[in-house]
């Protein structure tokens, strides 16, 4: 299976009040990359959620914003500060004693005590959350994959369309390789006719000449080579598991041995095939970069 490192998806979930999205993008990358944002109060999840994508994806810039809200507002304890509270009513009772003042407390005048009362914030239910929210991350990332397999079955399908070009091509080169030393023959013997002037031509300098010639600008092994590559490459989209790098080798591969092919074939119609391939192998290599 052939995937895309060019992804996305989105999840919400409401729970007990408390509301939790996550959001992936997925972009290109040599490695795997991922960058997490999310709130502090969840920041102890950070390496459950990089070791859950890291079990979802192999390569590419990952970017999970997570976020959350708690709708019911923070759950909360009250107590009475009671070392303070005594000794409050220990000072009015001595007003009352020493200056005949009216103890008059009610609870209603304790509230503007400060400090008076102790509010705390209950823990969250980590393990509940952290439940939750890996839960959630799980299926977002599950559509990102099903979106970056899609759209790597569409980059397969036009690489392989991309490869035959290139091998139709290829096998034009090979159809002309042939015709290259025998035209360079019957060139070189009507120059060399038009010089010498019919004094005569030697003709085992003139033999060796067109034996040097021909093994300089025999292309036989590198158009096997490109053809192994070619077939190297059609045969990786069915292996299991990324396969991006490996593709991005095989172009190199290919881009030298064309390269090779276009300085030792000295042909007007090879040279324009090979540019011509050359085009397509970049075209290649560009959507290369994009398989995971």
């Amino acid at each position: 299976m052939t995937y895309s490192m060019t992804g996305f998806g989105r999840g919400k979930i409401i729970e007990d009040g408390r509301e939790i999205t996550v959001e992936i993008k997925t972009l290109n990358h040599r490695y795997l990359d991922v960058y997490i944002k999310l709130p502090r109060s969840l920041s102890f999840l950070e390496e459950n959620i990089r070791s859950t994508v890291q079990r979802y994806l192999a390569r590419g810039r990952v970017e999970v914003i997570l976020g959350y809200s708690n709708r019911l507002g923070a759950p909360a304890d009250v107590d009475v500060n009671q070392p303070l509270l005594n000794a409050y009513l220990s000072c009015f009772n001595k007003l009352e004693r020493e200056h005949n003042i009216v103890n008059d407390v009610k609870v209603s005048s304790l509230v503007n005590i400060p400090d008076i009362f102790i509010v705390s914030e209950k823990e969250e239910d980590n393990d509940r959350l952290r439940d939750v929210v890996i839960d959630l991350t799980e299926k977002v990332l599950t559509d990102v994959k099903n979106m970056r397999r899609m759209e790597g079955e569409r980059l397969k399908e036009d690489l392989l369309q991309r490869m035959e070009l290139v091998k139709h091509m290829l096998n034009s080169i090979e159809e002309r390789a042939p015709y290259i030393v025998e035209e360079y023959r019957e060139k070189l013997r009507s120059r060399l006719d038009e010089i010498i002037q019919g004094t005569g031509l030697d003709e085992n300098r003139f033999n060796m000449e067109i034996a040097y010639f021909a093994e300089r600008c025999n292309i036989t092994e590198e158009i096997v080579r490109f053809c192994s590559h070619i077939d190297q490459f059609i045969s990786t989209f069915e292996e299991v598991g990324p396969v991006g790098r490996k593709l991005d080798f095989l172009i190199q591969e290919m881009n030298r041995e064309i390269n090779t092919i276009g300085s030792k074939a000295n042909d007007l119609t090879i040279s324009s095939l090979v540019v011509e391939i050359k085009s397509e192998i970049e075209k290649v290599r560009e959507q290369v970069q994009n398989i995971e």
